[in-house]
């Protein structure tokens, strides 16, 4: 694949390569300023979720790792993933059991995600970290919200227009 072709990520058409650039070196100038170890495999599962676009899960990443000459063993792909969603680089979709590349990588944020069923591709859009009705139950309660994760399933454009519904 041509690294400057136009693709499709959350269920928009983009620079492909320009956003695996800049996530990468974002990863990496995070690192630097933090002393963090972007150890070759973080860095190979981060390139991966990135050039996917869509939620995989970890036995499809160990089998890409394998493909490209890299170890197989489920806990270094589970302690790369870990880093990556620890530090921001990528978020894990709880209703797949599966990863996504952050799309504000570096931002602080509250992500919300769009799940396309058919294809697995997601879309990553801000959501309010402190929805006021949401808020005031959790105060009510004594509860302290520390971190949101918001999921919607559907049907993407692409899967309806290619009748995959």
């Amino acid at each position: 694949m041509n690294k400057k072709t136009s693709t499709l990520v959350g269920f928009k058409q983009h620079n492909h390569g320009d956003c695996l650039e800049n996530a990468i070196n974002t990863a990496e100038e995070y690192c630097i300023k933090n002393n963090l170890n972007l150890t070759p495999i973080r860095k190979k599962v981060l390139e991966l979720l990135l050039h996917e676009h869509r939620a995989l899960g970890a036995y499809a990443i160990l089998a890409m790792l394998r493909e490209q000459g890299f170890s197989n063993q489920p806990p270094v792909a589970y302690r790369a993933l870990d880093f990556l969603v620890e530090h921001g680089f990528a978020h894990k979709i709880e209703k797949l059991n599966a990863f996504v590349a952050c799309s504000l990588p570096g931002a602080n944020h509250s992500p919300a995600f769009l799940i396309c069923k058919k294809c697995n591709m997601v879309a990553e859009t801000q959501s309010s970290p402190h929805n006021i009705s949401f808020k005031e139950t959790a105060n009510a309660t004594g509860f302290q919200i520390e971190h949101t994760i918001i999921e919607a399933q559907g049907i993407c454009q692409s899967c309806v227009e290619t009748n995959q519904v």
